[in-house]
């Protein structure tokens, strides 16, 4: 039968999935040689002895990570005369990180371009994500960090010469947490203001650490969006959320791509049997807990809208076709889905009323 074997794949991609996201992969960019460029690094043992000191520091950092370490971290150099940083975001175009920082971007002036790349890369098929110091993106895929100085053992950081900390540490936060006021046992002190210079800052979409009087944390895993476009709301705000988001996209768009386009006929049953298979995947996150609500069927205005558009009905003709009838319409090639689901959020905001 064939078709139906893409159950078992999808619910075990799922599973897959989360055990992934809890690892991320994240991207550095640096200026300066490497005998193999770009590195890949998994642990600290793979650090190789001839990597110039500045940039071990920086993949040292990344490796910190959070609840795990970082998946890897892939290290690609650049001239020390090198005028922007596009051969670097060219080959992070093709070999894709979940998070990529640039530790001298600020320097070299490029944050707005490596910005721009991000939400260009995020409208299509990468849904990259990037570490960027003092960048207000408005977008959800560049996280804004603005702490700008923490204190490691003797040597103050900049905000940009610590992206890489946090890019690894979102990187190796589980995907059934957020970062949200997540340690960073490692520093010892940070600049910021009150509490109310730290809620300002994250109204104004800024991703920065604060001491709680013992240690110094993340105040709120945000990221850069502050005023949603259409289509998106309050969530799209939240690291942890398009975390989720952008591990479903990428999870169903290379499924769906390696195990039905061009492999089975366009008909109404085969359509059914894939969402079949969807809806078994977004049932296996359900129970991991990432999602508390989902659903998923054929898309039956876009259809209709096809039907007009190829002149395969009339405007008559599409007024009295019942909702059935319009989903076992001939679309051709042509395969129109839809979904929803409720993304569930970890806990933040706490009230307790004690009554004495």
């Amino acid at each position: 039968m064939g078709l139906p074997a893409m159950t078992i794949i999808f619910e075990t991609a799922a599973r897959e999935a989360v055990k992934r996201a809890e690892r991320g992969a994240v991207g550095l960019i640096v200026r300066g040689t490497l005998k193999e460029n770009p590195t890949v690094i998994y642990t600290e043992k793979d650090i190789p002895e001839d990597m110039a000191g500045e940039i071990k520091e920086q993949v040292r950092l990344a490796l910190v990570g959070n609840d795990s370490a970082p998946g890897k971290v892939v290290v690609y150099a650049i001239s020390e005369e090198a005028e922007d940083y596009k051969e670097a975001l060219d080959y992070f175009s093709l070999k894709r990180v979940n998070w990529l920082a640039c530790p001298t971007a600020e320097t070299d002036g490029q944050t707005e371009a490596v910005s721009a790349w991000v939400k260009e890369q995020r409208a299509g098929r990468n849904k990259v994500k990037a570490v960027l110091p003092n960048t207000a993106g408005n977008d959800e895929g560049v996280v804004n960090y603005a702490t700008e100085s923490v204190t490691v053992g003797e040597k103050d950081y900049t905000a940009e010469a610590f992206s890489a900390r946090i890019a690894g540490l979102l990187a190796g936060t589980a995907i059934t947490k957020s970062s949200t006021f997540s340690g960073l046992p490692d520093v010892a002190q940070c600049s910021g203001g009150d509490r109310a210079a730290v809620g300002a800052a994250l109204d104004a979409g800024k991703f920065v650490l604060y001491y709680d009087g013992e240690k110094v944390k993340v105040a709120r895993g945000v990221n850069s969006l502050v005023t949603p476009p259409a289509g998106k709301g309050k969530a799209w705000k939240k690291i942890k959320v398009v975390e989720t988001m952008d591990m479903i996209n990428d999870d169903l768009v290379l499924l769906i791509e390696d195990y039905y386009i061009g492999k089975y006929l366009n008909t109404y049953n085969n359509k059914s049997l894939l969402l079949s298979a969807v809806m078994d995947y977004l049932e296996a996150l359900a129970k991991e807990g990432l999602l508390e609500g989902y659903t998923a069927s054929l898309d039956t205005e876009a259809i209709l809208r096809y039907l007009l558009t190829e002149g395969k009905v009339t405007k008559e003709e599409a007024v009295a076709m019942s909702e059935t009838v319009i989903k076992k319409a001939n679309t051709d090639e042509k395969v129109f889905l839809c979904a929803s689901m409720t993304i569930a959020d970890a806990m933040e905001d706490i009230t307790m009323h004690i009554a004495v």
